[in-house]
């Protein structure tokens, strides 16, 4: 790697250099190594590591423009471990580099140095998921089934004396696992090198590195390059909102607030004693567009969900005193420019990569191209969806009724934006209780509640996303220091819970009417039936396909449920969610009913149903329009 250029200060200060990590941080060859921060303020930088006896004398760097510093060390080979000493009017510190592949454990390690090193890395991983990179869809899956398996590596299972599993050897029992529930894409929540555990990873310290809690970056390579081969998609939690208050990383990095907020009103956030990136310097866009494409790139990730998206629009987020912008209002001008470039760069460079919104406001145009004033996303969270949808759920079903609203309101808005229906890790933490538990009644109830909820998501226009262990229902909440309780997917009810997801997912995916994002796609059949907390709906697919959704949300059966339908001819029941085989009680209609030519809800003919007790039904109608999932699209 040669040294900085005068074209790459140029290219720095635009605020628009997304591979600055090809240029930055530790870059190695046959002889030693060149290094390169960013410290505008500092009198003195100098690399120490295990190559000068971390000596701050030895190494020092040159200021090469734009507040960069670079220095090539000769003998720094891979695998060493260093840090940059930093010093500004008698601050002195020294700081791990923003830009390293991977970091040590945060232990002494014998060197004296407390806290993180940086680790000197190549990255040379040889990948053999041409076929998946050839073929993968981006932008293309607004038309094609989007189902997403939401994992938190270090809990989802424990080896027998509790330690968690590394990057290679979760690699293929969750292929298995995924592949049998028949998700599309695994969700990781953040991989970034963070130094508190319990943070889950949202505080990072390291945006370029993988933890090292699980292995090396090239075992983490060969956990995406496993999912890859197996046909499963990988996003990754991605978090430009804030980074950790650890004073070994970013934090008053150059002896200033340079990544952080100058200003101590804004510097903060309050909710999580995290530090707030200050949007408008070159150096933190430069810092934040390379570690996305990073993380795209450099590990064949298919897409980024961005964390906390509404704290970094409004400059208020969760704050009593805080700073307007220049016209006296509350948006952070600064981070949507950064967000709206972000998505280009990302997309300019990947065109068939995602980018994920975790958008919690109304916030306009969150997934719509930047050149019709989006911020650019694909696909934004619906936390409205989960917020109303789970409110309704937890209700007792005497009550449902005074809340129907909660489960048909949402389909106001569904196709404001391109949607993922999120049932997600922040349901089931801090003292909300797992998805099982929220739901009310016996542990029978619980469990077609759950199935109920499930088939509604699958008919709701929208991607999917469950976290992982809902999936067979488990019943306490979720907690990282404790790996799934997977004995309980074994028991009967929790196993008829896995069994109807794998089913409903399946049948979600073959079925086009209920993945192309399309308004007329969705149509009412009768949504005023609150007395009974029943809903009926419609899916249409483009080749002729419907599918029509029966929710009884309460207990009791209810026979001879006439409902309207478009079409005469006979109905076949494609999933009850009450078969005996999911852990019901087996109400159901033998199968599938004929129409008959008596007119209901302004449709032509209609069908009778017996409809199951906290169940769903789905019928698809035996019509000549019927068009497979394989030539839909």
């Amino acid at each position: 790697m040669p040294k900085l250029t005068k074209d790459d200060v140029a290219r720095w200060d635009s605020g628009r250099m997304s591979d600055a990590q090809t240029r930055l941080g530790a870059h190695p060859n046959k002889t030693g190594t060149w290094f390169a921060t960013w410290a505008p303020h500092a009198d003195y930088v100098a690399v120490v590591g295990e190559f000068n006896d971390w000596d701050p004398g030895a190494h020092p760097l040159k200021e090469v423009g734009g507040g960069l510093w670079s220095a090539f060390v000769r003998g720094a080979k891979p695998g060493a471990r260093y840090k940059y000493r930093v010093a500004r009017e008698g601050y002195v510190a020294d700081k791990t580099d923003p830009y390293a592949f991977a970091l040590e454990p945060p232990a002494d390690g014998g060197s004296g140095v407390a806290g993180l090193a940086s680790v000197v890395t190549t990255l040379d991983f040889d990948w053999s998921d041409d076929e998946w990179m050839r073929t993968r869809k981006g932008p293309e899956t607004l038309n094609e089934p989007v189902s997403i398996y939401e994992v938190h590596l270090g809990s989802w299972q424990h080896k027998a004396h509790g330690e968690s599993l590394g990057y290679r050897e979760i690699a293929e029992p969750l292929a298995d696992h995924v592949e049998r529930l028949g998700f599309t894409h695994v969700e990781l929540m953040p991989v970034m090198e963070h130094p508190y555990y319990g943070s889950w990873g949202y505080q990072v310290a390291g945006f370029f590195a993988p933890t090292f809690r699980y292995g090396s970056p090239e075992d983490f390579a060969t956990l995406v390059d496993t999912l890859h081969r197996r046909g499963i998609g990988v996003l990754l939690d991605w978090v430009p909102a804030h980074f950790a208050a650890d004073p070994q990383s970013l934090v008053h990095f150059d002896g200033t607030p340079l990544y952080e907020y100058g200003d101590e009103r804004m510097r903060v956030h309050p909710d999580w004693g995290t530090y707030v990136f200050d949007y408008a310097k070159p150096g933190v866009r430069n810092f934040l567009l390379s570690s996305a494409r990073h993380w795209v790139e450099a590990y064949h990730i298919d897409g980024l969900r961005f964390d906390a998206v509404a704290s970094m629009l409004y400059r208020d987020y969760s704050r009593t005193e805080w700073t307007p912008n220049a016209h006296g209002g509350r948006e952070n001008f600064e981070a949507i420019d950064f967000l709206k470039t972000v998505n280009e760069e990302v997309f300019a460079h990947n065109p068939t990569a995602m980018t994920v919104a975790e958008e919690s406001t109304a916030w306009p145009g969150v997934s719509q191209p930047t050149f019709n004033g989006g911020l650019g996303f694909l696909y934004k969270w619906n936390m409205g969806w989960m917020h109303d949808t789970l409110a309704y759920f937890e209700e007792d079903p005497v009550n449902r009724t005074y809340h129907h609203h909660n489960l048909t309101f949402p389909l106001v808005y569904a196709h404001a934006e391109h949607y993922a229906l999120p049932l997600s890790h922040d349901e089931v933490v801090h003292g909300k209780g797992s998805l099982w538990g929220k739901m009310p009644g016996d542990d029978w109830q619980k469990a077609a509640n759950l199935r109920l909820l499930y088939g509604h998501q699958v008919g709701h226009p929208g991607k999917k996303l469950l976290f992982m262990g809902q999936e067979w229902g488990q019943r306490g909440e979720w907690s990282h220091d404790h790996a799934l309780d997977w004995s309980q997917s074994e028991q009967p009810l929790h196993a008829g819970v896995q069994r109807w997801v794998e089913d409903a997912f399946a049948l979600y995916r073959d079925h086009p009417a209920l993945w192309q994002d399309e308004p007329g796609g969705f149509e009412w059949v009768d949504f005023g039936d609150r007395e009974n907390s029943v809903v009926s709906y419609l899916r249409t697919g483009r080749g002729g396909e419907q599918l029509l959704f029966v929710l009884n949300a309460t207990p009791v059966p209810r026979d001879n449920y006439r409902i309207g339908v478009p079409e005469e001819g006979r109905w076949t029941e494609r999933l009850n969610s009450d078969a005996e085989t999911y852990g019901g009680g087996g109400v159901g209609n033998l199968g599938g009913v004929e129409s008959t030519p008596v007119p209901a809800h302004g449709r032509p003919a209609s069908v009778v149903l017996t409809l199951p007790p906290l169940g769903v039904l789905v019928l698809e109608h035996e019509g000549a329009g019927r068009t497979a999932a394989a030539t839909s699209a």
